[in-house]
């Protein structure tokens, strides 16, 4: 990781669960990290305490909706003023509806392809953008996937959210296709966590908060920071090496 010292990582959905374990790990190491969310709150504290804990990189909060393409490119603009450009691109940001295939609603739907497929797609070309305007070879795109982009979760609340996250598993190995034609060495991976006890089943099932719990009481789940070391593992990997997808899961885990 000494590499990456001073420079600049973008984590989106930084404020809770996956996503904060990730921007601490990653400013611990050394790295300016510009984490964002809707909410803000959480990320200035985590910045706050990354800070007390003197840790040797910089955590700057930022104020983003994801679902909002305008947000997202106004958000890239200030980084290139401000910290010149972005060096790793942690699409990390996802969330879940209880809709399914056969009543779900619309609304549900258009909110998890905006925010699971469309922004980590908007986030990637744009940091690519960055990357090549400052030839920056060595560059790196990080989807936090899921399980459920490889199989399909026998659960109709989980269908939809398992086909975008499908796309995420098409879509990184899509980008790294892309990336290998345009002869860069900028690399893509996908990292594929089971479950993960955070926040998530809280806000997916959250008109049910007993089955929300009962998810992480029913094994011995994967930890925020399991996935961030996992993240940490794939950037300290030599530059000549592409880890393409990391499928990690709970040893109790059945699918």
């Amino acid at each position: 990781m000494e590499r990456w010292k001073g420079r600049v990582a973008l984590v989106t959905g930084a404020s809770v669960g996956i996503g904060a374990a990730i921007t601490r790990a990653l400013v611990q190491q050394g790295m300016r990290v510009v984490g964002c969310a809707r909410n803000v709150d959480k990320i200035e504290k985590l910045a706050a305490e990354c800070q007390s804990a003197g840790y040797s990189g910089t955590l700057i909060p930022y104020k983003c909706d994801l679902a909002n393409e305008e947000e997202i490119l106004s958000m890239f603009s200030a980084i290139k003023t401000l910290h010149k450009g972005v060096d790793v691109c942690i699409n990390n940001a996802g969330l879940a509806h209880n809709e399914p295939l056969l009543s779900g609603k619309t609304e549900g739907w258009r909110n998890m392809i905006d925010v699971n497929v469309l922004a980590l797609s908007i986030c990637t070309r744009e940091a690519y953008k960055s990357m090549k305007e400052r030839n920056v070879d060595d560059g790196h795109i990080i989807n936090i996937n899921s399980m459920g982009g490889h199989r399909l979760v026998p659960s109709a609340d989980e269908h939809f959210y398992c086909a975008t996250k499908f796309a995420v598993t098409a879509l990184t190995e899509g980008i790294r296709q892309e990336l290998r034609e345009e002869k860069t060495h900028i690399r893509a991976t996908c990292i594929s966590p089971g479950i993960v006890e955070t926040e998530f089943a809280f806000r997916h099932h959250n008109s049910d908060p007993e089955k929300a719990a009962a998810v992480y009481e029913s094994i011995k789940c994967l930890k925020a920071e399991d996935v961030a070391s996992a993240v940490t593992y794939v950037l300290s990997a030599p530059p000549h090496v592409q880890i393409g997808d990391v499928q990690m899961r709970p040893v109790e885990q059945i699918s």
